[in-house]
């Protein structure tokens, strides 16, 4: 693989079907902006037949709490924002939700192979365990010299 090439735990299914339903915005890295890339993604989702306070809701809201406080970490320090865009595909036999958090730190990628736990007295480094154990594909890309992306997708009930 070239280091263009995105790195795939599970490889990406193709997507077939009719348009899928986006929803991005750009938010502050905040600890207030993570929170509301949570609230904003369980809000479209309940808008596109995913209820709020259902099991797939929050797994989704997780994932992106999860994806956006990487990304708040990250490029908080720097005063860059980060971006939220979720996309909802019918891809039958299921609906699959796709996450995608883009931040401004391509310089920082992700350690090669499957996360690790960190050790016990840290206080932080159990995200991507959590987005690793709750989603059904998951994975990273360098869009240019400046931008990263991490994604992952759900599988959601019909």
């Amino acid at each position: 693989m070239n280091p263009q090439t995105a790195r795939i735990r599970h490889p990406e299914p193709p997507h077939v079907g009719v348009a899928p339903a986006t929803f991005a915005v750009h938010l502050s890295s905040t600890r207030r902006g993570a929170r509301l890339a949570r609230l904003l993604a369980t809000q479209w989702l309940d808008e596109h037949a995913v209820p709020y306070r259902s099991a797939s809701s929050r797994t989704a809201a997780l994932i992106v709490a999860e994806l956006a406080a990487n990304a708040v970490r990250h490029c908080g320090s720097i005063g860059r924002d980060f971006r939220v865009s979720l996309t909802l595909t019918e891809a039958p036999p299921a609906r699959v939700l796709r996450v995608e958090i883009t931040d401004a730190r391509a310089d920082k990628p992700l350690p090669p192979g499957a996360p690790w736990p960190p050790e016990d007295e840290c206080e932080s480094g159990r995200g991507l365990l959590l987005v690793d154990a709750l989603s059904h594909r998951w994975g990273d890309r360098v869009n240019d010299s400046i931008t990263k992306t991490l994604w992952a997708e759900l599988d959601l009930p019909e």
